[in-house]
């Protein structure tokens, strides 16, 4: 029982360190545009 009181406020601060790289991602426009990169490649300009 003691270890809950560790492994919950450590899951929560993990919980909000991905939301942080998350919303920092987002704000980064790292989703913008996803098709881009698999196009790249068949639309190679050699």
């Amino acid at each position: 029982m003691d270890i809950l009181y560790l492994l919950i406020p450590m899951s929560v601060i993990v919980v909000f360190a991905i939301g942080a790289v998350f919303w920092w991602a987002i704000n980064h426009r790292q989703f913008d545009d996803l098709d881009e990169v698999s196009e790249r490649i068949l639309n190679d300009p050699d």
